[in-house]
């Protein structure tokens, strides 16, 4: 009788354990979990989901519950083929977050040119007589570069060093009219923790004037003068510039998404207009200009700033992926944009990303993150050798990793 109820209890046990299903990776309340079943599971009798066409597979993606209480855009275009391939809310303006850098960036190269430098200009009214050694008058041109750095600040004072110089008396003046006065983007937080909009930084931080003066007292010259805003003196002598070019801006700007340099190349365009303390206005023309030429209206988007931080920008996926098809469709502009873009699971803001799938090390895009916006735009390769452009824009997320893990999920059929 023992034998038998043991028996029947273990009969009852494995029953019991059998109806326990398998434990789900947890994930927060309107959120999206990193993977799909969808990227496994059968469709079909006889046909995976990775077998299904290209379009059949994004639509799957899309009829996830989390878009009845968010709002999505995709636009994905064969840069072979020159074909659209897949488009949804595409003319839909949602918020850019940092993808606002690739319409500075596109802009910029294709206005200034690929070979654009940046440029800061040391003047001075050298001592009369010549072996005085006392400069009376010594003036700092801004260009808005926020890689002038040590090296920079060293060749200005050795440039003094070896006209004489000893002292400075008089003023040192700070010609800060590259741009406007303005020291904060139109729609940018207050609580926002960035670099001013200052022309002139050092080391990509408006500390310039107090580094001056110690590489000026490291070089041996006595500096008593004054310091203040104002235009270089009709009498002040060019000395030297200091300059950098336009890569080695975009390489940090799109890769670790730096606000600060994508606002200095929005004030390069602005400047571009030739008015003397350009602003937001000249830059905005430059871009709609861009606009016009991809046969867009201008007046469906709204440029608010060059980093993207401001809430006031809108742009739709269609006119990112446009911009990215225009930057392909000219070699020598794509080929300066192509290598400052974050690669996935290798650098940069994607270094982490897409890891361990067919997207890794393929895609290559910008990303974009502010709150309840999360955005990614650029280029891949498919599994039959075609270059894709794509624009996936998420809004209205109560976390970040909703729009991240659904990006990489549209990635992933990409490059299958």
């Amino acid at each position: 009788m023992n034998k038998l109820w043991c028996m029947l209890l273990a009969l009852l046990c494995g029953a019991a354990s059998a109806q326990i299903p398998d434990p789900q990776p947890e994930h927060l309340p309107d959120s999206l979990p990193a993977r799909d079943t969808a990227d496994v599971a059968v469709v079909e009798p006889e046909a995976t989901f990775s077998q299904l066409p290209l379009a059949e597979r994004l639509q799957q993606l899309l009829a996830d519950d989390i878009f009845e209480r968010t709002q999505v855009g995709l636009y994905v275009y064969d840069l072979t083929d020159d074909s659209l391939l897949f488009a949804y809310h595409e003319r839909q303006c949602m918020r850019p977050a940092s993808n606002q850098k690739l319409v500075t960036a596109i802009t910029a190269l294709a206005t200034l040119g690929t070979d654009y430098r940046y440029q800061t200009g040391l003047y001075a009214i050298l001592p009369e007589p010549a072996d005085s050694g006392v400069c009376r008058s010594l003036c700092v041109k801004a260009g808005y570069d926020p890689l002038f750095a040590a090296a920079d600040m060293q060749a200005f004072a050795d440039t003094l060093r070896a006209r004489g110089v000893s002292r400075v008396e008089g003023t040192v003046w700070i010609d800060r009219s590259f741009k406007d006065n303005k020291q904060w983007g139109w729609g940018w937080c207050w609580d926002d923790d960035e670099v001013p909009l200052d022309p002139l930084l050092y080391d990509n931080r408006p500390t310039f004037v107090a580094h001056l003066e110690q590489a000026l007292q490291a070089a041996g010259i006595d500096c008593c003068a004054s310091f203040a805003d104002g235009p270089v003196p009709a009498r002040a002598q060019w000395l030297c510039s200091r300059t950098h070019s336009l890569d080695e801006v975009l390489v940090p700007m799109m890769k670790q998404s730096d606000n600060s340099m994508a606002e200095s190349l929005f004030y390069q365009l602005a400047a571009h207009s030739g008015k003397r303390q350009a602003g937001r206005k000249q830059a905005v023309a430059q871009v709609e200009k861009l606009i016009r030429q991809l046969g867009l209206d201008p007046d469906h988007y709204q440029i608010a700033d060059g980093s993207g931080l401001s809430l006031y920008n809108y742009l739709t996926p269609q006119l990112l992926g446009c911009l990215l098809r225009y930057a392909y469709s000219h070699e020598e502009l794509y080929l300066h944009l192509l290598p400052s873009l974050p690669v996935a699971a290798q650098d940069g803001t994607l270094r982490k990303r897409m890891k361990g799938t067919c997207a890794a090390g393929n895609v290559q895009a910008k990303t974009g993150t502010v709150e309840g916006v999360s955005t990614l735009s650029g280029y891949c390769t498919a599994a039959n050798g075609h270059r894709l452009c794509f624009s996936i824009m998420n809004q209205g997320i109560r976390h970040t990793s909703t729009g991240r893990n659904f990006q990489d999920r549209v990635c992933r059929v990409l490059c299958q």
